[in-house]
């Protein structure tokens, strides 16, 4: 889209309510132009408490990522699996990286993902995850071995969709959206299945009074108590 072109000697002849009338006219050009070519905001979702991955809609941009080997700055921005910049705090590693997104000079990150690499990537956060917690990843879901009987029991599944981290607790069957990753797991820890998939809450609550627990299931109780209140 074009404008016309005012010069000083083409407005020189009209008085100032058509001068008015022509600069309302120019500022909501420059406005539409503006909304044109701004970039759009970025969304920020966070793969784990040390990892964290920019979009700008569908399309990955830039990583914030946690380097335990340098002593002092150990926050890396990462574009095309490069380290492009480094700092002492990851908001400063955010404000590198929003602000030369915003004027155009970050640099562009390579489109060569596949959709098979993209699951790759999902299943080696989870499984990352897991191995906090000593869960096994097998085909239909997550486990953990009872601590009764050493059977593995299911806890459920998790996954991430459109860029959302879901997980789905095998006793109530239905898909909740988590904040990360390590939410979704997290979850799943605390699910108690020695008591079929009921929560160590609900078996206190339901079933008995506290001073009626034995040593184990108290012991169970202040665990995930602990994990929730964390």
């Amino acid at each position: 889209m074009t404008h016309v072109r005012y010069t000083q000697q083409a407005l020189s002849p009209y008085k100032l309510p058509r001068l008015k009338r022509i600069a309302t006219e120019l500022d909501s050009y420059i406005t539409d132009q503006a909304q044109a070519i701004a970039p759009e905001p970025l969304t920020i979702v966070e793969i784990s408490f040390d990892h964290h991955e920019y979009y700008a809609g569908n399309q990955l941009i830039a990583s914030i990522s946690h380097d335990d080997s340098h002593l002092t700055q150990r926050w890396v921005v990462m574009i095309n699996d490069k380290e492009v910049f480094r700092a002492n705090t990851p908001m400063r590693c955010n404000r590198f990286i929003c602000t030369h997104y915003k004027d155009g000079t970050l640099p562009m990150q390579e489109q060569e993902v596949t959709p098979c690499t993209t699951e790759n990537q999902i299943m080696a956060h989870i499984f990352n995850e897991c191995q906090n917690y000593g869960f096994e990843i097998l085909d239909d879901g997550i486990y953990t071995h009872d601590t009764e009987d050493g059977k593995l029991r299911k806890l459920g599944q998790v996954g991430c969709t459109n860029g959302n981290w879901w997980v789905i607790q095998d006793s109530s069957g239905q898909q909740q959206y988590s904040n990360s990753v390590f939410d979704a797991v997290r979850s799943l820890s605390m699910v108690d299945v020695s008591t079929d998939g009921k929560s160590v809450f609900d078996e206190y609550f339901l079933d008995q009074p506290l001073e009626q627990l034995t040593g184990d299931k108290l012991q169970r109780l202040l665990e995930r108590t602990e994990l929730v209140t964390a």
